[in-house]
């Protein structure tokens, strides 16, 4: 049984990924490196300028280290990108991805959602990531939103293209889209060694921001098992304060939740 390394968002970094990916070598040594499971936690696109190079860099992860075993999470970024390009599974009819929007119809003019042509029957956050934001400076962060709420400009020009162009559904790579939609919303380890004698647990799971410890386990596991792409915004992806704490149903059993998303240890 190889360690299990977690690697958190990487938003189009390449340089800051290779460095990190030399260091983990260095630091497990070659033969635990070459055996380990990496378990990549989402977000792979935006922010950074260099999201096509990340991308190609983890597609071709399988072939270069074929003893490890990789483990590629969806972030909300990349759910976001995947529906922009139209890579989510659509629902039976007559249900529609436009169905999502409903609920937060009202955010439609400041985050000014992408209304390019297929648009009807794209899912809300992927017309929220290639739209183009009202009001550009981002109090929050106390920086400028780059192109959309998402920041989605860097990934766009990672490609060739501006802001929002259309053409970025022809431009990505077929194995860049495959890559997008084979992504899991969450990941299970029954076994797992953290290298650290006194870090134990019985089983690790892994979700992109956490679960909710208000709603059944159970409950949250099978949508995103299923991958269900019809509700507007996905808790386990995108959620904050409502996934900080681990669920009691989890702790009691010692089961570690690990996430990327929130950019602090806890």
């Amino acid at each position: 049984m190889g360690l299990t390394v977690c690697i958190g968002d990487i938003h189009g970094f390449i340089d800051k990924l290779e460095r990190l990916w030399r260091n983990l070598e260095h630091h497990l040594g070659s033969l635990a490196f070459a055996e380990a499971r990496i378990i990549f936690l989402g977000d792979y696109c935006d922010r950074g300028p260099h999201t096509a190079k990340v991308i190609d860099f983890l597609v071709a992860l399988p072939s270069r280290y074929p003893l490890q075993k990789h483990v590629f999470l969806a972030g909300n970024h990349d759910f976001a990108f995947a529906a922009f390009l139209h890579l989510l599974r659509l629902p039976p009819p007559p249900s529609s991805l436009a169905e999502t929007w409903k609920e937060y119809q009202k955010n439609e003019e400041r985050e000014g959602w992408w209304s390019g042509p297929g648009f009807q029957e794209m899912h809300i956050q992927g017309r929220r990531w290639a739209g183009t934001i009202r009001d550009r400076f981002n109090i929050i962060k106390g920086i400028e939103y780059q192109g959309s709420i998402y920041d989605a400009r860097p990934t766009f020009e990672s490609y060739g293209l501006t802001h929002g162009h259309t053409d970025l559904i022809k431009v990505v790579p077929e194995k860049h889209k495959i890559f997008l939609k084979d992504l899991v919303w969450a990941h299970e380890e029954d076994e797992v060694d953290t290298g650290d004698p006194e870090i134990g647990c019985t089983k690790l799971v892994a979700v992109h921001a956490g679960l909710e410890k208000t709603k059944s386990i159970e409950g949250q596991m099978n949508i995103l098992y299923n991958r269900d792409p019809t509700f507007p915004r996905i808790e386990a992806l995108s959620g904050r304060k409502n996934v900080w704490d681990i669920p009691l149903e989890l702790s009691e059993k010692k089961v570690m939740l690990v996430s990327g998303h929130h950019g602090t240890l806890h």
